[in-house]
């Protein structure tokens, strides 16, 4: 790693609580590096003891986001996707547990030359040989470093000492600090309390970090006399506070700080005088911006679904939504029905102008589901159903169309004798819950001559996956004598990936997760298709 190309790194930080909005602002920082056309990347540390986010449940952490290259991360890499649109592979999603388990694989294997292994300096050098290894291999000018968790937690320490490390050896000139804290309003008068921000900054220097920049979470702009207080507490210069307030969407944030003047304060800090001014890239990144609000006629969506209680578990599905809808000049509802509670009153569903059913596992408010796909193709009322949704989708077909009333998914009824749905081959025997499913992006074939075919516009698609079980292609003849096709399928045909009838306005199943391809202002064919059909409903 020659320092001809000395990367600078970007170290984003958290204080007084989680889900202050380091994703965002580590996205903005990025978005407005890559306008400025500098080679950028983003890495998300996550502190805590799972190897990935696979086995986590949606309702407490969000999301699992599945990356083209198979790995379960965080919903951070998501939104370092879409912001940058561009693929980030599994290897910038760095856990607790991925650390320790080099560290103890190289004690196993005598590579410390009977050293006493300790926290530093081996796991902040595993650490830090990470990060700069992204660096040097993906030869990037700025790399952003968000550190999850808030300072203070035991358990992201080991990263901090190791982000401070690098400032040492990098020099400060090469390293810059940012630190996400909060100035809450307590009362109807508005004032902005400093307090929390000035602790947390505090706690960040008990452990050697000085911020350069601290981006403060305000309902409303930071206002003056706040910033100078905040300013004076933290031993950070007034032009480096920035105000972080609440914007109507998340894609104003890079805006919000490039006014303030973010990107000067970055370049002269890392002495990058002769930078490309943003602004003849800021035209399309705006335009893709408005387009997400428009103020059309909206199209009413439900998700009929099993973690429906936060809406960060669907967040990609949520955006895709947004992204086919932005695209054709409409804005989306989005009513989340929790599947559970839908089986006497699956006929509310018929006031909406399409339904969606996301993924999901295992048994609950599977029979929810069912009728759910059932009720939309008896009432002409577009469907798309992805993953788990495509899979029921299969099952309520078996049941109500070809007779076979005990149909069922063998996750949910192992002994039913119409296993439509069952295990991969593969999956035989696999006791590994985590990293164990079909993951990441797999070559899909699309039959020509079917509506598969005219919502992709060609024969071969490349898609990610997450999934344990399939559906069963001995029922492959039947359903196509009853009006169900399968359109699309990958290794030579064994696998079932798109479902169909024709006949219907549309109703359409995939196994795969369309939602993590879609990028604002780039929707996803066959959410664009989805809503298209759902607009004209």
């Amino acid at each position: 790693y020659n320092n001809l190309m000395q990367t600078k790194f970007i170290f984003v930080t958290g204080g007084v609580m989680s889900g202050l909005g380091k994703g965002v602002v580590s996205s903005s920082i990025c978005k407005l590096l890559q306008l400025s056309d500098q080679k950028v990347s983003c890495v998300k540390i996550d502190p805590y003891l799972n190897y990935d986010a696979g086995t986590m449940n949606p309702i407490a952490h969000g999301e699992v986001f599945v990356t083209d290259d198979g790995g379960e991360c965080d919903m951070d890499i998501g939104n370092y996707e879409r912001f940058l649109n561009q693929d980030i592979p599994k290897s910038h999603n760095i856990t607790t547990a991925q650390i320790y388990s080099s560290v103890i694989e190289s004690e196993r294997k005598g590579e410390y030359l009977g050293a006493c292994v300790q926290i530093i300096p081996h796991v902040t050098d595993e650490i830090k040989n990470r990060i700069k290894k992204i660096a040097a291999d993906e030869e990037l000018e700025i790399l952003v470093v968000e550190c999850g968790g808030t300072v203070g937690d035991i358990e992201s320490l080991p990263f901090l000492e190791a982000l401070r490390q690098i400032r040492v050896e990098e020099g400060s000139e090469n390293v810059m600090f940012v630190h996400v804290t909060l100035a809450p309003s307590l009362d109807v008068v508005g004032e902005q309390k400093t307090k929390p921000t000035q602790h947390s900054v505090q706690e960040l220097r008990r452990i050697g970090i000085q911020p350069d920049l601290l981006c403060v979470r305000c309902t409303s702009p930071l206002q003056d006399k706040t910033r100078n207080k905040i300013s004076m507490f933290t031993n950070v210069t007034n032009n480096d506070v920035f105000s972080c307030h609440d914007v109507d969407s998340i894609f104003q944030v890079p805006e919000v700080l490039y006014d303030q003047g973010l990107v000067d304060v970055i370049f002269k800090k890392f002495n990058k005088m002769g930078y490309v001014n943003a602004s003849q890239n800021w035209d399309v990144w705006n335009k893709i911006v408005n387009s997400l609000h428009n103020e059309g006629e909206s199209i009413n969506i439900a998700m009929v679904g099993k973690y429906v209680t936060l809406a960060d578990s669907y967040v990609s599905v949520n955006h895709a939504l947004k992204h086919a809808a932005a695209s054709i000049g409409k804005k989306i509802t989005i009513d989340w029905i929790d599947s559970e509670n839908i089986n006497g009153n699956v006929d509310t569903l018929s006031k909406y102008n399409g339904i969606l059913v996301p993924g999901g596992f295992g048994t609950r408010g599977s029979e929810g589901i069912i009728k759910t796909a059932n009720f939309a193709r008896e009432k002409n009322i577009p469907y798309l159903g992805i993953c788990f949704g495509f899979q029921l989708a299969a099952v309520s077909f078996a049941r109500n169309v070809c007779n076979h009333t005990d149909a069922n998914s063998t996750e949910i009824e192992s002994e039913t004798n119409n296993p439509i749905i069952d295990l991969l081959p593969e999956q035989d025997g696999v006791t590994d819950m985590g990293g164990s499913l079909r993951l990441g992006a797999n070559e899909i074939d699309v039959k020509p001559d079917t509506i598969a075919n005219r919502i992709y516009g060609q024969t071969k698609i490349s898609k990610r996956h997450r999934h344990r079980y399939e559906f069963n292609t001995k029922y492959l003849d039947e359903f196509a004598q009853k009006g169900m096709i399968f359109s699309g399928e990958s290794d030579n045909g064994r696998r079932m990936e798109i479902l169909e009838i024709p006949d219907h306005k549309f109703f359409v199943g995939v196994q795969f997760h369309p939602e993590f391809n879609s990028r604002p202002g780039y929707p996803e064919n066959v959410f664009k298709a989805f809503t298209t059909a759902a607009n004209q409903n």
